[in-house]
């Protein structure tokens, strides 16, 4: 159902003033212009009959972009259903590693190298504590989100580990602590931060751009980095559905836009400092669009993985 307000309304009204604000990347420009042309006319229609009364139905085409809040439903279905074949059914940890917003020009100077540092350090760390903590190599599904509440940028992976792996003399092998968490928290914060900085480090020196970010990246080095990690969870299937919340999410959908008058939109969002009460933000409309495009994933991005285990 169609709601009052849509981001392809948003994109119709404030997408020339922003083409005239700021530089557009070619692959930006094509998501917007998609996402305006979602379920019209410019895209064609297709008919559909039912093969028992023989009504008939018309409907416009879907644009199909990852990006498009109304083109994700029936792939995040599809998605579920596949992972929901292969999870074991056993105990899953959820685990949310988050980068510092210092560090958010390094993400906009190049998104695709520093999210595949990301996920590549996030692994890492998991896969040594398995080693370390329990002497197996384990598994986890990752899922990368660019973005928080009120659109800003916000870089951070959900990951759902299962409580168990391979030992190094090949037998199975469950693990997880008696507390609350699968690996020591401290611990787990300390070794990402340290992985992450040091690959972004030599990244940005082989660039040759390490000047230009350096105080952020020692001021990212100062900060206190923290893993998020919630106690073990239900069954398979709900942890499944737990996790496939995430998979096909984009950055906001048609049901948080509440208006868009006077030059500005208006959107519910979560105060996560405040008990996560809803509340509604106003952002200026060009403004909005701007903070939607910072979350536009390079071109054949993949942002989830499944390491084996």
């Amino acid at each position: 159902m169609r709601t009052a307000y849509e981001l392809a309304d948003v994109v119709n009204l404030f997408s020339a003033g922003l083409h005239s604000s700021t530089s557009l990347s070619p692959l930006q420009q094509k998501v917007l212009g998609k996402i305006a042309q979602c379920r019209t006319a410019a895209l064609g229609g297709h008919e559909e009959q039912c093969d028992t009364c023989h009504s008939t139905r018309y409907s416009y085409n879907s644009c199909g972009d990852r990006h498009c809040p109304k083109c994700q439903a029936a792939k995040q279905a599809f998605w579920i259903d596949d992972l929901m074949q292969t999870t074991l059914a056993i105990k899953h940890y959820h685990l949310v590693f988050t980068l510092p917003h210092q560090l958010n020009a390094v993400c906009l100077h190049n998104n695709r190298v520093y999210y595949d540092l990301l996920f590549s350090a996030v692994w890492n760390t998991l896969r040594s504590f398995g080693y370390t903590h329990f002497g197996v190599e384990s598994g986890a599904v990752c899922v990368l989100h660019t973005w928080g509440q009120n659109l800003s940028l916000h870089p951070h992976i959900h990951c759902i580990v299962p409580a168990a792996g391979y030992a190094l003399n090949g037998e199975w092998k469950n693990i997880g602590q008696s507390g609350n968490y699968l690996y020591p928290v401290h611990q787990l914060s300390n070794a990402f931060k340290g992985r992450f900085l040091d690959s972004l480090k030599r990244c940005l020196r082989k660039q040759k751009a390490l000047e230009n970010f350096n105080h952020l990246v020692q001021q990212a080095y100062a900060t206190k980095w923290v893993v998020h990690c919630e106690p073990s969870m239900a069954k398979v299937d709900n942890v499944v559905k737990y996790l496939g919340q995430y998979t096909h999410r984009v950055a906001i959908t048609n049901q948080r836009i509440l208006r868009i008058a006077n030059g500005k939109v208006s959107f519910i969002a979560k105060d996560y400092r405040d008990r996560a009460i809803k509340k509604s933000v106003t952002l200026d409309g060009i403004e909005f669009l701007r903070r939607f495009c910072m979350h536009i994933l390079p071109k054949r991005f993949v942002k989830y993985s499944t390491p084996d285990s």
